[in-house]
């Protein structure tokens, strides 16, 4: 997580500054992170996954193309993996649609 930290702050414009939207997993969280003077953590609510962008997108991923599968082994599963998220790339208004929930945000058009 730090490193990923430091890879956000390097591309930060100078005198801007970055926000980065997490869950509260153990690595997000741990206070052994150092974090840049221009890059902020903000937490979504504990257990609201419906919250995070990332976790719909995995759900629509595995519901559409990797649910009820028996992987043979670790080859497998990269291949399905790699091929669900190119279908997925396929579908940018789906993304969008998944991303931008209406119900997620206030009254702001977007």
């Amino acid at each position: 997580m730090q490193l990923h930290i430091e890879e956000i702050s390097r591309y930060v414009a100078r005198g801007a500054h970055s926000v980065v939207l997490l869950d509260r997993a153990g690595w997000h969280t741990t206070p052994r992170l150092k974090m840049p003077r221009n890059v902020s953590l903000i937490f979504l609510p504990s257990r609201a996954p419906e919250l995070n962008s990332v976790e719909n997108l995995w759900q629509f991923l595995c519901a559409n193309w990797l649910s009820n599968t028996v992987f043979d082994g670790i080859e497998h599963i990269i291949d399905a993996a790699c091929s669900a998220w190119n279908n997925l790339a396929d579908l940018p208004e789906t993304i969008r649609s998944i991303g931008l929930r209406k119900w997620a945000h206030t009254g702001q058009s977007l």
